[in-house]
């Protein structure tokens, strides 16, 4: 699959990438999904300094990463745990 040029303006300064086709339309959601979150941060604490943003976006993104790692691992053991009583549950009544 070929890829394509794209640019993502991300606070202010532009960034060009080649992503594939198939990853664009997630590529400029990410784009603006972070411009927003620096449009918060720079209204909710009158921050101005770019890098600083931007490393509370960083900061925002990998916490929510985690938060979803450990909720996908969760859910992951809850479903091992169900198999497994299904497996019991099966072998019992084969007996």
């Amino acid at each position: 699959m070929e890829d394509l040029s794209i640019k993502i303006k991300i606070a202010d300064r532009e960034y060009p990438m080649k992503v594939k086709k198939a990853d664009e339309e997630r590529v400029r959601i990410a784009g603006k999904l972070i411009n927003e979150k620096i449009k918060t941060y720079r209204e909710q604490f009158g921050i101005d300094d770019k890098q600083d943003l931007l490393a509370m976006v960083a900061f925002d993104c990998l916490i929510d990463k985690m938060t979803a790692e450990d909720t996908y691992q969760s859910i992951d053991q809850t479903v091992f745990e169900k198999i497994s009583q299904m497996n019991h549950l099966v072998s019992q009544s084969i007996l």
